[in-house]
């Protein structure tokens, strides 16, 4: 008999980790390796949030802390969520967990039965249909193509759900492909779910603060607000503050939904860190204008990658308007061989043959449940961009032989 639960053979070790961890391996070994990886914005965390946790080590407050975060932090996530959703939480109605990852865990873990389905729009972060199999659910995934911009209609998201669904997931923007909903896609998806009184949304906007073109976010259940109360909305301070090591997470949503988190939390981790709580308070209280300036400077990375793979062969881009990703269609280089005589079978072998030849670390579609793409994430400097570029351009053009055609791709954005 295993000593290890059954549960644990239903999920697998995040991709992203994995190839984060791969890559610094080979670094660490001499290889000269440029992860585009990890989704971990390259700036500094702002000063005065910084000064804010020396202050609250300086003052003592190293203690624990009520479950679900201070008081200062949850007025804090409500003056956020009214101030930039037109949301109106009471104290009650929020939590802040480590990290948001722990409050998608923790909703899945306290509102799912066993055989409860989850609709997750594909593709989607690595561990939305491992969390939600953690949780005795069933990840229903339904493939959202290139065609309709990687979104889910209101047509796919009415023919999946059943008697039997409980949640769906909502990412916008999105890891991994950076499309993010408009306000008349969300009020159509909404129009959908109305219909349904017993299945319940859950809205990710960790990259809320990353738009481009002008486009304008908008969340769920401010969009809809006849669904307020089904909506439970998740944040975090991780990527629009650059505080990715700080693990700080937060929510609103129904109360009961809320007060069955902090129970489970309370018997789990407990309070997030006393003082990453303390530099949250500030970030969400302090200044925000050097959000704009970072939004800025990674619509520039955006654009850098999306001209230097648009005359690849085999590659093509669309153009996202959100986060810090790009989901690049490698469909051209399905079915070639490497000049070491190896065929490129699937978007995997393509991403080991990137790293492996020219030492450049993505991660390939297949862990995001749609193939034949590669994720690249260019949240990290011009200069690696340019050179990471440079080297898949170089890579693909010594790829020979013809593309299987049923993964060439149709549609070419620059």
């Amino acid at each position: 008999m295993s000593i290890i639960a059954d549960r644990m053979s239903k999920v697998k070790p995040s991709a992203t980790l994995s190839l984060t961890t791969k890559a610094a391996e080979l670094k660490v070994s001499g290889k000269d390796i440029i992860g585009l990886g990890a989704g971990e914005p390259d700036f500094d965390t702002p000063e005065h949030i910084r000064e804010a946790a020396k202050v609250a080590i300086d003052e003592g407050k190293t203690r624990y802390t009520p479950v679900p975060g201070t008081n200062e932090l949850k007025d804090a996530i409500i003056d956020k969520f009214n101030r930039e959703n037109g949301l109106t939480y009471a104290r009650d109605q929020v939590i802040a967990s480590t990290g948001g990852k722990q409050v998608l865990y923790n909703a899945l873990m306290v509102t799912l039965n066993a055989g409860d389905e989850v609709i997750i729009p594909a593709p989607y972060w690595v561990s939305y249909p491992d969390m939600t199999l953690l949780a005795d659910g069933t990840p229903v995934i339904v493939e959202c193509g290139e065609e309709n911009a990687f979104k889910i209609t209101p047509e796919q998201l009415e023919g999946a759900i059943t008697d039997k669904t409980k949640w769906f997931m909502l990412n916008s923007p999105s890891n991994p492909t950076g499309s993010a909903y408009t306000e008349g896609e969300m009020k159509a998806l909404g129009k959908v779910l109305e219909k349904y009184p017993h299945v319940y949304i859950m809205t990710d906007d960790i990259y809320e603060h990353l738009n481009y073109d002008g486009f304008e976010f908008k969340t769920f259940a401010q969009v809809n607000p006849d669904l307020y109360d089904r909506t439970l909305t998740i944040n975090g301070v991780s990527k629009a503050y650059a505080m990715t090591g700080w693990r700080l997470g937060y929510a609103g949503g129904p109360t009961p939904i809320i007060k069955a988190m902090t129970k489970l939390q309370g018997q789990s981790t407990s309070n997030p860190c006393s003082i990453t709580q303390a530099a949250a308070t500030a970030a969400l209280n302090g200044d925000q204008s050097f959000l704009k300036e970072w939004a800025d400077v990674f619509k520039e990375r955006r654009d850098l990658v999306l001209n230097a793979l648009a005359n690849v062969e085999g590659v093509s881009c669309l153009v996202p308007n959100g986060a810090f990703y790009i989901y690049a269609n490698c469909g051209g280089c399905i079915g070639k061989t490497t000049p070491e005589g190896k065929v490129i079978e699937t978007d995997e072998d393509f991403v080991t043959y990137l790293l492996e030849t020219v030492g450049v670390a993505a991660v390939h579609g297949e862990a995001f449940g749609l193939s034949p793409y590669f994720r690249i994430s260019y949240a990290t400097s011009n200069a690696a961009l340019e050179d990471a570029c440079a080297r898949i351009a170089d890579a693909c053009g010594k790829l020979e032989g013809t593309a299987n055609p049923k993964f060439e791709p149709e549609l070419k954005a620059g």
